[in-house]
């Protein structure tokens, strides 16, 4: 064997490298496991409770005593925003769970429902996207009224459109396949093809998908409740603290700019690490 073809044994024997996580992704991961912390087990990071009212620090500014100072009700600001990451984080993620369920109800009926069936729900894809996302979940929040719950349903829906016509290209593209057709020369029926060969198929980068439409979801139902249409003062939610805390952003900023920082940093954190699912799947694809 020459030298060239042990250097190309060699090369193929050696275990294939994988892309270690960036500074920006080992970030994102730890902001990401804090908010499943806040989320599951609030008490292991917050020892203040987050309703108790003390008129005499009120508007506190950021100290050691109250990290992110205190509000018009001498209420801690800290353990407001670690009690309100469930409530943010649960409206976000049960969102972008409807807009899938229905994104993938829409593009099933696209992908296999026939011409004219295609024809149609791309029509109805196409006339709720001229709507903006925001405008369309108001206008389910005015149709069935105001509400946490409301909220959550109008931001999945409002997601719904773009999941379907994500889901119907990746089932046009995958039922023409050489493994699909080879299913259904095998004789195997319409729907074992469709459950067992194209859906996993098309699920798997429309979930990693989803990653990046959490941190969307966050901020429109945050959005939702600052223009008092989501959760409700005194609730401990990030949207509703900024609401509450506008009236007094001229003298108690940390009111509004701690909430507005978990948004922000919340969103941050998903892109990244959806971006990062996506690359690391798109490689092995």
């Amino acid at each position: 064997m020459s030298e060239l073809d042990l250097r190309t044994a060699a090369a193929s024997a050696a275990p294939v490298r994988r892309r270690r996580a960036s500074v920006g992704e080992m970030l994102a991961g730890l902001f990401v496991l804090f908010l499943l912390v806040a989320t599951v087990a609030p008490g292991a990071i917050s020892w203040i409770d987050p309703n108790a009212i003390s008129a005499r620090e009120a508007f506190q500014p950021p100290s050691l005593a109250h990290w992110f100072g205190t509000d018009e009700s001498g209420r801690d600001i800290y353990s407001r925003v670690v009690a309100g990451t469930s409530t943010s984080l649960l409206i976000g993620v049960s969102a972008t769970a409807i807009g899938l369920v229905l994104g993938l109800g829409l593009g099933v009926l696209a992908g296999f429902g026939g011409r004219a069936l295609d024809f149609t729900v791309n029509r109805v894809i196409e006339v709720l996207f001229a709507f903006p996302g925001l405008l369309l979940a108001l206008l389910v929040i005015v149709i069935a009224g105001p509400g946490p719950v409301t909220a959550t349903i109008a931001v999945g829906l409002s997601t719904a459109p773009g999941y379907g016509r994500i889901v119907r290209g990746q089932l046009v593209s995958i039922r023409s396949s050489g493994y699909v057709e080879s299913a259904r020369v095998l004789g195997h029926s319409p729907a074992r093809v469709l459950t067992r060969h194209i859906l996993p198929n098309a699920l798997a980068p429309l979930l990693v998908l989803a990653t990046l439409g959490i941190g969307q979801a966050v901020v429109w139902a945050a959005a939702l409740s600052y223009l008092g249409l989501g959760a409700q003062p005194p609730a401990a939610e990030w949207g509703a603290m900024l609401s509450a805390g506008r009236t007094y952003i001229g003298t108690a900023w940390w009111l509004t700019v701690f909430p507005g920082l978990m948004i922000v940093l919340t969103t941050i954190a998903t892109t990244v690490l959806g971006r990062s699912l996506t690359r690391r799947t798109g490689g092995t694809r």
